[in-house]
């Protein structure tokens, strides 16, 4: 358990945040406008701002806004080496989006020495540093407390009130993906991701014969955790809307079954046990209590849904085609999926209890695994045309599709929390090929791989941790 608290004596709110740096020409309004303006169809939505917003946009390139984030003070003797590395991963987290650029240690001019003691906001700006994040740190036995505070330097003024997280030593990288999570969302305006977990399949062995593992892991790739063991093939792990169980497809028995398991204990159940039939590609409704999946029955495949404490499966399509991969629109009311009732595999939204579906894409190739973004404006998927695998993204009416990656195999998207970046898996071609996690924004920069250990696929993002 990590508590949160504000301390007061920092009087400044964050609202007006953007809009000063847009007034100054930052490098993140830039950023920022780029990806608006990609993904949200030329608008930027006001964010408190106190004039006329002056977007510079070049050709699509984009400077970083350039933050300085200093070793925290350790504040008890006991607090030295937690207070770099809070540090350390808090600039990771920020400068992995693409969106930051850390200026490092060996150029500033500026030393914070005391956690109370005023900014000198000159020696900041004269390495262009144009936020600053300082922070404390103290220990006693487990527990462990950190403080920080967000600097906007241009304007010489903090950017809302300091915070403080308590809980165990432990839970020291949590509070450090807390404290990047509140920095990312007073400049940018929206929520954060890095606090959060991603679930994955983990192979080993040689690409004719690879073992499958469930697993788990910190979005950031630490605190690494196997939850099965590599007996039975695994497939498509999903979390629910509170991150504390997660849903899987299961070969153990020889034919694809559904389980549920509890995250914390590792216990789990079948989740829908018809004999004769088989069960997977499973995924969660918004409201944590319905599932809906696809039930193979004598060589036909439809979409079910079921309510998780208990009643029969129901019938939500009835085609001769293989209806997969569904996925819930936030407010639970629709349902987008994959089908081949066309002739070709394509992708179909409608209601969540069933009905008329249409189909929302349009381009040439073949389309799969449908996401619904948790902004619910966006639609990721996986497309194949010409001999090449993208992931892209498309509106909900199958409008304004653009491709964000191209290989020789990328499959799988899943959104990050906030709806701002996409993680899927990436296959390398050849005898030796392995597949792998990567992730990339929604504007199609920032293309990079996830720390993962081995060879790894099928991840899903959880919510943020509470």
């Amino acid at each position: 358990m990590i508590l949160a608290s504000n301390f007061s004596n920092l009087p400044h709110r964050a609202a007006p945040a953007l809009s000063r740096l847009a007034h100054r020409g930052g490098g993140l309004l830039r950023a920022l406008a780029a990806g608006a303006l990609i993904a949200l169809g030329g608008t930027l939505p006001a964010l408190g701002q106190s004039g006329p917003l002056r977007i510079e946009i070049t050709e699509g390139v984009i400077e970083p806004l350039p933050f300085a984030v200093p070793d925290f003070i350790a504040e008890t003797g006991a607090a030295g080496q937690y207070a770099r590395d809070l540090a350390r991963v808090i600039a990771a987290d920020l400068s992995g989006t693409g969106l930051f650029r850390e200026i490092p240690a060996s150029a500033h001019i500026g030393r914070i020495t005391n956690f109370d003691s005023p900014v000198q906001y000159a020696d900041w700006r004269a390495i262009n540093a144009q936020a600053l994040i300082t922070g404390a740190v103290a220990v006693s036995g487990n527990r462990l407390v950190v403080k920080f505070r967000l600097f906007d330097v241009f304007s010489n003024r903090p950017l809302g009130d300091g915070l403080q997280f308590a809980g165990t030593t432990d839970g020291w990288r949590r509070m450090a993906h807390k404290v990047a999570d509140a920095a990312y969302g007073r400049i940018t305006g929206e929520g954060g991701y890095f606090d959060s977990r991603v679930v994955f399949v983990s192979e080993s062995g040689s690409k004719g014969n690879r073992q499958k593992r469930l697993a788990i892991m910190d979005q950031d790739g630490a605190n690494l955790k196997y939850l099965t063991d590599a007996r039975a093939l695994v497939l498509a792990p999903r979390f629910s809307p509170t991150g504390d169980r997660i849903l899987y497809t299961s070969y153990e028995t020889g034919f694809p079954q559904i389980y549920l398991m509890d995250v914390a204990s590792l216990s789990r159940r079948v989740l829908e046990d018809q004999p004769g039939t088989m069960t997977f590609a499973p995924r969660f409704a918004p409201d944590g209590r319905r599932v809906v999946f696809s039930l193979s029955n004598g060589g036909n495949t439809d979409l079910y849904a079921l309510d998780i404490g208990g009643g029969a499966a129901r019938r939500l399509t009835n085609t001769p085609a293989i209806e997969t991969a569904p996925s819930y629109s936030p407010d639970g009311r629709q349902i987008v999926f994959e089908s081949d009732r066309s002739g070709t595999q394509q992708i179909y939204i409608m209601p969540a209890d069933g009905g008329e579906a249409r189909r929302i894409s349009a381009g040439e190739g073949r389309y799969g695994t449908p996401v619904w973004s948790p902004r619910g404006d966006l639609i990721a998927f996986t497309k194949q045309n010409a001999g090449r695998f993208h992931i892209g993204v498309m509106r909900t009416d199958g409008s304004e599709e653009r491709l964000l990656t191209s290989s020789f195999l990328d499959e799988g998207p899943t959104w990050a929390p906030n709806g701002r970046v996409i993680m899927f898996t990436r296959e390398s071609a050849g005898a030796d090929g392995a597949p792998a996690l990567y992730s990339v924004d929604i504007s199609g920069r920032n293309l990079r791989r996830v720390p993962a250990p081995g060879a790894a696929s099928d991840p899903a993002w959880s919510p943020l941790l509470p």
